[in-house]
């Protein structure tokens, strides 16, 4: 029988992750529109057709970010989910930022924590990264949750850091390296 190639950059047993594409925007704002209450007062992810391009359009074309929808593979490939990583810094750091959300019809169901792996694999494999950070608010247990379950470990506390939703919020900042990643058992 001859390989059908994946349209995923990369999948596990449930999930695959790629890239937004441009009519990816119908099911991500609608799915973001049935997450406001789940992502509240944590992620403002874009819930209309223009802030949807705007915002695939810089993770596709800004080499300071990468994004990847997570996308379940036992339904048709519906978008499960997000994870992006931002300010991407090369040199020296070869670091970037992971930012992630989940939509509510998948949260709870370690979607995320597959996708996160892949995610991971990725940006320390082809995209040649060896620090991955996360900056989550303290409030925000399921993040952290997430974070810590993917062998990322607390590095410190951070007053202030981001500006969210009005306010300049605090943030517990995680990070993994490829060392890390490589003493941590797998748990796929």
């Amino acid at each position: 029988m001859p390989h059908i190639p994946s349209h995923y950059l990369t999948e596990g047993p449930r999930v695959g992750i790629r890239p937004f594409r441009p009519d990816d925007s119908a099911e991500f704002t609608a799915r973001t529109r049935e997450s406001r209450e789940l992502h509240r007062p944590w992620l403002f992810p874009p819930d209309t057709d223009e802030a949807y391009a705007a915002y695939a359009r810089r993770l596709n074309e800004d080499p300071t970010k990468a994004g990847f929808l997570v996308c379940e593979k036992d339904d048709g490939g519906s978008v499960a989910g997000y994870i992006n990583i931002n300010n991407i810094v090369r040199g020296v750091f070869q670091c970037g930022a992971l930012g992630y959300g989940a939509f509510a019809h998948s949260a709870g169901r370690g979607l995320m924590r597959e996708a996160l792996g892949l995610v991971v694999d990725h940006a320390f494999g082809p995209l040649g990264l060896h620090r991955l950070e996360i900056n989550a608010q303290p409030g925000n247990a399921a993040s952290l949750a997430l974070a810590r379950s993917c062998g990322f470990r607390l590095e410190g506390f951070s007053p202030a850091m981001l500006h969210i939703d009005g306010a300049w919020r605090d943030h517990e900042r995680w990070a993994l390296t490829t060392e890390m990643r490589a003493r941590a058992p797998r748990q796929d």
